[in-house]
């Protein structure tokens, strides 16, 4: 098949350091092509991933009302020179807007909660050839109430990037690893560090101004570099690697409705628990107590912390190949895409007759 794939515009594909759905366009789009699919790609202008054909962004900001109707434009001369057999867009429901009433099968993947008005509008002129799919459960419970078809289709894990570790050190340290801000819970997870008698490695970008740069220097820089609480820095793909399988466990107790979060199944991948809260997709990911731990308060991770001789690593990098490997997750998107071409093909003919 020939599918055009879209990005968002502020990030490359894949991004230089942080960036999570890019690094899945990245991987999809490598096993797409190693299955002999042809891939165009719409993404910012730095983007590196091998692809047949790349149409880079005009505009790099999704909020921006120029540079929507640049991107639309710049999707258009994709659209008329690539000849897709398929849209599948990670970017906004608008930059497709020309081709809604098309007959082109078009997938819309969802990374976050989708907009009910502009989902039921995308529905209503698709007539159709629109799909959608959310990156968990959460996501599509999000979206259907305002109509379309919604299939759950999870994020996932490259695992030759993540070697597995099946045995850590007796004091091995606990990680946080997401941005730090308050709704990852990077406090909380230095008061179960402080609390169980465990070193603590913080990794991550954080804010210098507004809110986040507040939490960032009045509640967490005050406990940096006292009982065990270190912070490492921004990692790339190769400390982030030695950081998790390190780890006894990734202690991110979040305090949000995550909608995913890639780096819950990367920490598995290494065979390391995740210490979390069942907001969001984290119950999609985690089997309590069997992967980790879904906590309610902080009393109750201190209580995981202590448990976690309990957790077999081995079952927590086998829940990452079944359940989150690219092999298994790009399945399920070349799977859709067959059926979404079979399904347009049979309206078409039924037309006719």
């Amino acid at each position: 098949m020939r599918i055009l794939l879209t990005a968002d515009p502020e990030l490359p594909v894949p991004p230089r350091l942080y960036g999570g759905i890019e690094r899945i366009i990245d991987a999809l789009i490598m096993e797409l092509r190693s299955r002999g699919h042809t891939i165009g790609l719409c993404a910012h202008k730095d983007s590196t991933t091998p692809v047949d054909r790349f149409f880079p962004w005009s505009g790099t900001r999704s909020q921006h009302n120029l540079d929507t109707f640049k991107n639309i434009t710049t999707l258009y001369t994709a659209v008329q020179q690539f000849q897709p057999d398929l849209i599948h867009s990670f970017s906004r429901i608008f930059y497709i807007a020309p081709f809604l009433r098309s007959s082109i099968p078009k997938l819309m993947s969802y990374q976050r909660a989708p907009s009910p008005r502009t989902t039921h509008w995308g529905v209503k002129l698709a007539n159709g050839s629109l799909t959608f799919t959310g990156c968990s459960e959460y996501i599509c419970r999000q979206g259907t109430p305002a109509g379309g078809s919604w299939q759950p289709i999870h994020n996932f894990v490259d695992l030759n990037k993540f070697t597995f570790q099946p045995k850590v050190a007796e004091d091995a340290p606990l990680v946080f690893l997401s941005r730090i801000e308050r709704i990852k819970g990077t406090r909380t997870a230095i008061e179960i560090a402080r609390q169980t008698g465990r070193r603590l490695m913080i990794a991550g970008n954080h804010g210098e101004t507004g809110a986040e740069g507040r939490y960032w220097y009045e509640e967490i820089v005050p406990h940096l570099g006292k009982d065990g609480i270190e912070y490492v820095g921004t990692v790339d793909d190769v400390q982030k690697n030695q950081l998790l399988g390190q780890a006894a466990a990734m202690v991110v107790p979040i305090e949000w409705d995550e909608p995913f979060g890639i780096v819950f199944a990367e920490a598995l991948a290494c065979g390391t628990p995740v210490i979390s809260c069942p907001r969001g997709a984290l119950p999609e990911i985690v089997r309590q107590g069997i992967d980790g731990y879904l906590m309610n308060s902080w009393a109750e991770g201190c209580t995981a912390v202590e448990n976690l001789a309990k957790i077999d690593r081995h079952n927590c990098r086998q829940r990452v190949e079944e359940c989150f490997s690219a092999e298994v997750i790009v399945d399920r998107y070349e799977q859709l895409y067959s059926h979404l071409a079979i399904n347009l093909s049979a309206k078409l003919i039924k037309s006719k007759v």
